[in-house]
């Protein structure tokens, strides 16, 4: 249920933004599909993991952050949790409970960095991405890949390697023809 109020209220806001910024009607269809498969995503139990370079890499850690807690509104945790605190640490159960929310879950592939700095002096540099997704991706979960060129090698692979794996993407792109509509 929760999942179907938070596809409506999305869609909503949405609209709302298209409505904002017109500009955005030409990609209406694509931001109303991945809102709906990110959904789907959450209903049954899988994450966002999303990943760029560059300032790219910024977006994705920030995307992160937003789903992590919540965005626009608070997202409480509900009773279960609170219950489960009072017992662990009954102390701290209500401080605990007043300011963690709930998250939806996501992983930034930039945030690695000993990983990542591993893999290009050991391996492929362009390849790190898509080293992580083959150990931390799922079938339901779903891949961003955020590219302003959309010809970032490395992203390109990472959203080959989860389509590899069965797992939906997403590509933000600049508005030009490149590789990453492939």
């Amino acid at each position: 249920m929760w999942v179907n109020l938070c596809k409506e209220l999305t869609l909503q806001k949405a609209d709302e933004l298209i409505a904002r910024y017109p500009q955005l009607h030409i990609c209406r269809d694509s931001l109303l599909q991945a809102i709906k498969a990110m959904c789907q995503c959450y209903k049954v139990g899988g994450k966002v993991i999303v990943c760029g370079n560059g300032g790219s890499a910024s977006d994705a850690e920030h995307i992160v952050g937003e789903l992590m807690k919540g965005f626009i509104k608070k997202r409480p945790l509900n009773e279960e949790p609170y219950k489960k605190m009072q017992t662990v640490c009954p102390e701290e159960a209500d401080y605990l409970y007043k300011n963690l929310q709930s998250p939806l879950p996501a992983i930034s592939l930039m945030n690695a960095v000993a990983l990542n700095s591993a893999f290009a002096n050991d391996q492929a540099p362009d390849l790190a991405m898509a080293q992580q997704l083959l150990g931390l991706g799922q079938p339901a979960d779903i891949l961003i890949g955020i590219s302003t060129s959309g010809n970032s090698s490395n992203v390109i692979y990472a959203l080959q390697m989860a389509r590899t794996l069965g797992i939906k993407t997403i590509g933000l792109i600049g508005g030009r023809q490149c590789k990453m509509q492939d």
